[in-house]
């Protein structure tokens, strides 16, 4: 039993230090407060929505340009938004429960999570990635119902099993730094694309320059986040793209990740002058460069993240403007 001891603390950090024991051999549990409706609310993590949102605002936008004047979806974008919105918040409960349960998240620096804290039990995190992964997936077969592209509900089964598997499962990709690259598919190609295909049944070349611009600003906040936790990724045996690249080398490809877009925008608003206001999101993109550069804590690290989601938001509300005026 005494060899089994120390391997039963890693996998339950529940039951650990300030988490739920007190660290003597023998000392009695300490208190656990059950996970209030704030904890909740926080454990879906709404600054990270922007990500889901904005791909959905340059998808519409450029549905709008293959429609032409006077073409509208108001319902099948609403579901789009639905959908995207709603896998967003299951995959972040998912990652709360895998990381939780895994014990990644004893080595946490940053907000503690619903399981990782001891505050809710795992199976009922899990339960509720799975509701918010179900009403995604009833949104989806609502829109295909609409539009009749009966061979997108794979494109969904997919991106539902890329959001488990981010940390779910006995190998999960984010934890052998593969995160960006499906984020950026899905964060980014899928969720443009794939709006403008469910509305305008096409998929012309501003959705994928727009699914450029998205994914990419979506891979900086992925990177930001994890440049934070790299000491404790690697304690945790969690190789992120960070952990691999290494402080110095993933703070200069967030820079990369988080500026590249802003390339493509310049190149868009030469033939669509609205897409200039983007450039105004170099107010939030710029700070978030320098801090993440020469940040030395992590509550540095997370005003970067916002202003990264930030200029996501504020990059797609303008290129979808753009696209429709």
């Amino acid at each position: 039993m005494s060899q089994n001891k120390p391997r039963m603390q890693r996998m339950n950090p529940a039951q650990r230090g300030t988490n739920g024991r007190s660290g003597r051999p023998g000392a009695p549990k300490a208190k656990v407060k059950p996970a209030t409706a704030s904890d909740w609310i926080a454990g879906a993590r709404l600054r990270t929505l922007p990500l889901a949102i904005a791909p959905v605002i340059i998808g519409v936008g450029a549905a709008k340009v293959a429609d032409g004047a006077g073409v509208w979806h108001p319902v099948r974008a609403l579901l789009c938004l639905a959908v995207a919105v709603l896998l967003q918040i299951g995959v972040n409960y998912a990652n709360d429960y895998s990381d939780g349960v895994r014990g990644t998240d004893q080595f946490r620096v940053g907000p503690s999570r619903l399981t990782g804290s001891g505050r809710a039990a795992p199976k009922r995190v899990l339960t509720v990635a799975l509701v918010f992964f179900g009403l995604g997936a009833v949104a989806g077969l609502a829109l295909v119902l609409l539009t009749q592209h009966w061979w997108v509900l794979l494109v969904g089964a997919a991106a539902i099993a890329a959001a488990w598997f981010y940390t779910g499962g006995k190998r999960p990709y984010g934890y052998f730094g593969l995160g960006e690259v499906f984020v950026f598919v899905f964060f980014g190609v899928v969720a443009t694309a794939g709006t403008t295909y469910m509305l305008s049944g096409t998929v012309n070349q501003e959705a994928w320059f727009g699914s450029v611009i998205a994914g990419l600003i979506a891979c900086a906040v992925l990177m930001v986040n994890n440049i934070r936790d790299i000491e404790p990724d690697k304690a945790a045996r969690k190789r992120t793209l960070a952990v691999l690249l290494g402080n110095v080398a993933s703070r200069i490809v967030f820079c990369v990740f988080l500026l590249v877009p802003f390339a493509i925008l310049g190149v868009l608003a030469l033939f669509y002058p609205i897409a200039w206001l983007g450039f105004f999101a170099l107010l939030a993109a710029l700070p978030a460069c320098v801090i993440t550069l020469f940040a030395k804590t992590p509550r540095e690290l997370v005003t970067a993240l916002q202003l990264t989601s930030l200029t996501g938001l504020l990059v797609a509300i303008a290129l979808g403007c753009a696209y429709v005026f």
